[in-house]
């Protein structure tokens, strides 16, 4: 092969618009896939948590152990496929993915539930563990009206409203990204 049938080969090679199709499909099938792996997992956790309880019946701190290594692992997850989809979304302009504008309100809610998830791994999850610890290790031997079970439950409950707000602002993002797909540049 001489130079110029080389030369030629690589202008043609250049012009052709797989390699930045490839990248946006690339990228594009990341994000989705971050936000499949999270939101998948935060709406397998409830039932995954009703089935440990259920089969466990009699003996819910062990369920509840195994329920809390779980959340521990959905957290993990979450954090993680956050900071992936964010990161696409916040380079996806610049990369010619996405109109600039389109990306700010699913940064936004990724922001949002990853604040959400930290503050559940870090702040509710080790308050329920000192309560479960003050209990005497089980909290469903102590009595409803002891502060620490109370105390508890409510934690409990803030555990699932944050759990929830999650998920409903996960789908808010799939659909927010749904439209930034069909306002492309």
């Amino acid at each position: 092969m001489c130079w110029a049938d080389s030369t030629t080969l690589t202008l043609a090679l250049r012009s052709l618009p797989l390699y930045p199709s490839l990248m946006k499909t690339l990228l594009r099938s990341l994000l989705s896939f971050a936000l499949i792996v999270w939101i998948g997992a935060e709406i397998f956790f409830p039932i995954v948590a009703d089935i440990t309880f259920n089969t466990l019946r009699p003996d819910t701190h062990a369920a509840g152990t195994i329920v809390g290594q779980l959340l521990r692992i959905l957290h993990g997850m979450g954090l993680v496929a956050g900071m992936v989809a964010l990161a696409v979304l916040a380079l996806a302009p610049a990369w010619g993915i996405y109109k600039p504008r389109t990306v700010l309100a699913p940064m936004i809610l990724l922001v949002v539930m990853i604040g959400a998830t930290v503050y559940s791994q870090f702040g509710i999850i080790p308050a329920m563990e000192r309560d479960r610890m003050a209990a005497g290790g089980a909290i469903d031997t102590t009595d409803i009206a002891n502060p620490t079970t109370i105390h508890f439950n409510k934690l409990h409950n803030s555990s699932e409203f944050v759990e929830e707000t999650i998920l409903l602002l996960g789908l808010a993002t799939v659909v927010l990204v749904a439209w930034a797909e069909t306002s492309r540049p």
